[in-house]
């Protein structure tokens, strides 16, 4: 778990029935994302910002145990004249990169710009192909009023081809690449814009996340300010999947988690995107929706979760699943709890409190 105040890992009996708590690590310090090397099971970065300290990445061979700061974290170069002047806020994301390059990752940052390590962490070079690109400003401009600023959040690599990357800024769209990041174009046909002059633009949608099926390559879902969408490649056109949701509940919210082996199963976490935006669980009783048909029909899970006064957000990467069998899905709260549930959703149970703010949630299964 990434939180406002640290890092916490805990480690679960076979099955996940007990649970032990490991840490804080960085105690104190702002942990946006931790992310495991599932190439080697073993590898460990984190993306930190201390409080006085400029944000850095930390890397651990050891699975926590110990950690080394990077040697060269994201940064921009220094701006021309000219120029615009940018410095990176924060690291939003780490995705490791393709199965193919040991030592690869990729680095979403705030505000919104991508960086690639091919060392395995320790230096990072900013991918000019979108970080210079002649639209990257009208794309996703620095100055969107997203909450913690502007970020890039969701970074994907097709595990058919290292060259083919997929990337969803908030106030920005999603956008694809099709040469390793050298160049980009908009992904966002048929996703809605209801805060904006225009309904349907080429580019200014606010995904909120994106996912690709790592079975189903061609399959990616989106959840978004404006709705819940899938795309079925080669295909261009997302469709409003979350149209299907209950009317009194819709299909607003931030993250949406994929079964690890069923391209049509999947889930949401929706929130209260009413006229404040209030971002909170609808009416203070939170759920999940799960999908068995790829978004034709939604169905709430609940059981065990809290009835009432339950006001908390499930932010974008706080809500992940297993690969177990069945399936454990996982959440972590605004309000600092962590939520499981062994068996795809049927029910849930509170595996930890008193944590503070949870920014993320990864399940690995480490080596």
């Amino acid at each position: 778990m990434a939180t406002r105040k640290g890092a916490f890992f805990y480690f679960a009996n076979a099955a996940r029935t007990r649970w032990r708590l490991e840490g804080p690590h960085f105690l104190g310090q702002i942990v946006n994302h931790v992310a495991l090397d599932p190439r080697d099971g073993r590898t460990l970065l984190a993306a930190v910002r201390p409080g006085q300290l400029g944000p850095t990445i930390y890397r651990s061979a050891d699975l926590g145990a110990t950690w080394q700061e990077a040697k060269q974290p994201p940064a921009f170069a220094r701006a021309r004249e000219g120029e615009r002047a940018l410095a990176v806020s924060h690291t939003f994301h780490l995705t490791p990169g393709h199965s193919g390059e040991p030592g690869v990752w990729y680095a979403a940052v705030s505000p919104p710009a991508l960086f690639r390590s091919a060392d395995g962490g320790v230096t990072w070079a900013g991918v000019e192909g979108w970080n210079q690109h002649p639209m990257r400003f009208q794309w996703c401009p620095p100055e969107d009023q997203t909450p913690d600023g502007s970020i890039m959040h969701s970074v994907i690599v097709d595990p058919r081809d290292p060259s083919h990357l997929y990337v969803g800024c908030s106030g920005g769209g999603s956008f694809e690449s099709l040469d390793r990041g050298d160049s980009w174009r908009p992904l966002n046909e048929g996703v809605e814009v209801d805060f904006g002059p225009e309904r349907y633009p080429e580019f200014g949608q606010d995904p909120h996340c994106m996912a690709l099926h790592p079975l189903r390559p061609d399959r990616l879902y989106q959840q978004n300010h404006c709705g819940i969408y899938r795309l079925d490649r080669p295909a261009t056109r997302w469709q409003r999947v979350g149209r299907n949701m209950p009317p009194e509940i819709g299909d607003i919210g931030f993250g949406v988690v994929l079964h690890p082996r069923d391209p049509d199963t999947a889930w949401v976490f929706p929130m209260d995107g009413t006229s404040v935006w209030p971002r909170t669980s609808i009416g203070g009783q939170p759920a999940l929706y799960r999908t068995r048909d790829a978004g034709a029909s939604w169905l709430r899970q609940d059981r065990g979760l809290p009835r009432e006064h339950a006001w908390y957000t499930v932010k974008r990467q706080a809500f992940c699943a297993d690969s177990g069998d069945p399936v454990g899905i996982y959440f972590g709260t605004t309000s600092g709890e962590l939520w499981m549930s062994p068996n795809e959703g049927r029910s849930f149970r509170q595996i930890a409190a008193h944590l503070p703010h949870v920014y993320a949630v990864t399940a690995v299964t480490p080596r």
